[in-house]
């Protein structure tokens, strides 16, 4: 049963393998970021559900979660991309680049983003753009220390990819085996 559980992954992943290379792949990251925002809404939706009892879950908030998200998707696809091609790291003689990258990216994408995010939800809503702009400065910082927080928190998911990538094994994998202690007292 595992091993049809991991056929079935790894035959999954080939499918899905084109999604990400060439042209599809600015439609996987547009549809991914959007996906990603409606999804972490949908979750905190269900929090504030469960922490008020009468509230119902609104489709509408998702949707425009989903829409800003998309509309971020293509600008993170070329960013990643141009500072991938102006600042290259590999190795450990690419670090100091590594470094350049997430400098640059906080200090130029993160204000970017959260201007968009703020402003491009507000109008969806309905907000005049100095409801908008308000909005904006009073929640700014709270957004800007997350997102670096969070940033760093996905590099590891980053991270883990690339060790399988570098380190993967030709053929299938064994199924997870759990591994008993040696609990003897001598």
């Amino acid at each position: 049963m595992a091993q049809d559980g991991w056929r079935w992954l790894r035959g999954l992943w080939t499918a899905g393998q084109p999604l990400f290379q060439g042209r599809a792949l600015l439609v996987t990251n547009t549809l991914g970021c959007g996906a990603l925002m409606a999804a972490g809404d949908g979750a905190r939706q269900s929090w504030e559900i469960r922490a008020r009892p009468g509230q119902t879950f609104d489709p509408r908030r998702s949707a425009s979660m989903f829409a800003v998200g998309c509309s971020m998707g293509p600008f993170l696809h070329y960013w990643y991309l141009w500072l991938d091609r102006v600042l290259p790291a590999s190795g450990l003689r690419g670090l100091p680049n590594v470094l350049r990258k997430v400098l640059v990216d906080q200090l130029v994408a993160s204000p970017m983003l959260g201007v968009w995010y703020f402003l491009g939800l507000g109008c969806l809503e309905g907000q005049t753009l100095d409801q908008s702009c308000q909005e904006l400065r009073e929640k700014f910082w709270d957004f800007y220390k997350f997102r670096v927080t969070y940033i760093n928190c996905l590099t590891l998911g980053w991270d883990t990819y690339l060790s399988y990538l570098k380190y993967r094994i030709p053929g299938p994998l064994p199924p997870p085996a759990c591994v008993a202690l040696d609990t003897r007292v001598d």
